[in-house]
């Protein structure tokens, strides 16, 4: 049963990616960029939106919805942070903020006819050796370019510990295995940054399609296609098309996804 009130969730915002290799995450590298400490991931904001969807749509929503995300400003480590969820017409209007500022927003919505499960003509593509990926460019990105295919499983241990990472509430994902939808949105920013070597870089914005919810377990695979490049406000953007595979070439979900791979200060500052 849809939900018809106002939800809030609120959570510690956590930042799980301050060792990565992306510096954006890094206090001390963030704070030369004019940022008050390493922020947290855009994909992990995504995953605290998650909860009031669920709570809205219910489970359906897991295999069968389709949201935007759109990341405004940073969020940081330790700050308190609310998620509002207020019910439209068919959809779910959402807001984060934290510190007093809009950080980010969405909208969620069940598809308008059931999702039946799809397979596709899946042929995976060799990943470039780590330690030898090109540095992202026009000419590494070239519009129209098949990445590398990225591939993972996520164990229950796994799964047990980002649930707790992002604070998710919600039984259903250890009741019945599934895999949370920010680690799925996570597997984006691994088809980006596993093809090319980025320096601090910034996830602004994604459109998810779910099809088949993803179980503990399964091989994943993320297969992704440059469908843009441009430059605004000096900043570098690269869209990046990605369909999240699952065994038997099961397609799971399609995800439009965007990031600044050279943000205007780094720029500055080489």
């Amino acid at each position: 049963m849809i939900n018809t009130s106002t939800l809030k969730h609120s959570v510690k915002a956590y930042n799980l990616s301050a060792s990565s290799e992306n510096k954006i995450h890094d206090d001390s590298v963030a704070k030369k960029f004019g940022f008050k400490g390493g922020l947290v991931p855009g994909v992990e904001i995504y995953a605290y939106m998650i909860y009031p969807m669920v709570q809205h749509f219910g489970e359906e929503w897991l295999n069968n919805g389709y949201a935007e995300c759109r990341l405004l400003k940073p969020v940081y480590d330790g700050a308190k942070t609310d998620i509002i969820g207020d019910p439209l017409d068919n959809s779910l209007s959402l807001v984060v903020e934290s510190l007093g500022e809009r950080c980010a927003t969405g909208i969620a919505k069940l598809a308008v006819s059931s999702s039946e499960r799809k397979r596709i003509d899946f042929q995976e593509v060799e990943l470039p050796e780590f330690e030898k990926r090109p540095q992202a460019s026009k000419t590494s990105l070239p519009i129209g370019k098949t990445l590398g295919t990225f591939k993972q499983i996520m164990s229950r241990e796994d799964q047990s510990q980002y649930l707790q990472d992002v604070r998710e509430p919600s039984k259903i994902f250890k009741k019945e295995g599934i895999i949370h939808p920010g680690w799925i949105l996570r597997l984006a920013n691994r088809a980006l940054s596993m093809n090319v070597l980025l320096g601090p870089w910034i996830h602004v914005g994604s459109e998810i399609q779910n099809i088949t919810a993803a179980h503990v377990g399964q091989t994943i695979a993320a297969h992704a296609l440059v469908t843009n490049l441009y430059e605004r406000k000096g900043h570098s953007f690269v869209e990046i098309d990605v369909s999240v595979i699952g065994e038997e070439n099961s397609l799971l979900t399609q995800i439009k996804h965007t990031a600044i791979y050279k943000p205007r200060q780094v720029k500055e500052a080489a």
